[in-house]
């Protein structure tokens, strides 16, 4: 049976409806949404974890500044992502919360893996109830915890998995190849940008545009959340 075939019948208006072959389309329909999103990295260094994305400012009358891709959770952890903006946004927002929360109960920095558990739970939560849609939108979770620096991504099923490289967004594919091609487990966090950079550069090619990049890093050492200026990246 074709997609088309179960669009006639029906089985992609609910999200709680099994197709005949167990898929829930509406959550299919989601991954495609990320797939369209603008591209983001993540690299874990040995000194750190690295976010780099594309804004993907179209419109020259847009003031660059303006737009924001990589979040900052709390003082050790950033977040970006690619789909849904706005329900990136509202995931990140409920993450802040949520750090601050587990600060002012324990006095003490919320573990990174609490977090996307978090985000993987409500994400799956939308999966199986009426009402609701699945978020449009993958995460990129990155951060430094006891273990060292990590990185995460939660896909709109609710499910997530922990990298040492990962691309997703529009370009993933291409990302991905070199990536695996140039990784090492002894990357710093420069050698990790400039790896992120070119790696954006090659896939996006006449599309790329300096103004377009956003770039962050948490430091293993400081644990702490660090913004990179266009004026220092390796373009």
């Amino acid at each position: 049976m074709q997609m088309s075939d179960h669009q006639a019948m029906g089985y992609d208006r609910a999200i709680t409806m099994f197709s005949p072959d167990g898929r829930l389309l509406q959550v299919e329909y989601a991954k495609k949404t990320v797939k369209q999103g603008s591209t983001a990295i993540g690299i874990v260094a040995k000194n750190g974890v690295v976010l780099i994305t594309d804004k993907r400012i179209v419109n020259k009358l847009v003031v660059p500044e303006s737009v924001e891709k990589i979040f900052q959770i709390d003082e050790h952890i950033a977040a970006t992502g690619a789909g849904i903006v706005s329900d990136a946004r509202v995931l990140v927002e409920r993450s802040q919360v949520k750090a601050q929360q587990y600060f002012i109960q324990y006095d003490s920095q919320i573990d990174l893996l609490e977090v996307v558990k978090d985000v993987a739970n409500l994400k799956q939560m939308t999966t199986q109830s009426g009402g609701y849609r699945p978020f449009g939108v993958s995460l990129l979770l990155a951060g430094v915890d006891s273990r060292g620096p990590r990185l995460y991504v939660t896909d709109p099923t609710g499910t997530y998995f922990e990298y040492k490289a990962v691309a997703i967004g529009e370009h993933d594919k291409a990302v991905e190849e070199i990536l695996q091609e140039k990784y090492k487990d002894d990357l710093t966090v420069d050698t990790a940008i400039k790896i992120g950079v070119e790696a954006l550069k090659t896939a996006m090619a006449d599309d790329f545009d300096a103004a377009r990049i956003d770039c962050a890093f948490v430091d293993t050492k400081t644990k702490t959340f660090t913004r990179v200026e266009h004026s220092s990246l390796p373009l």
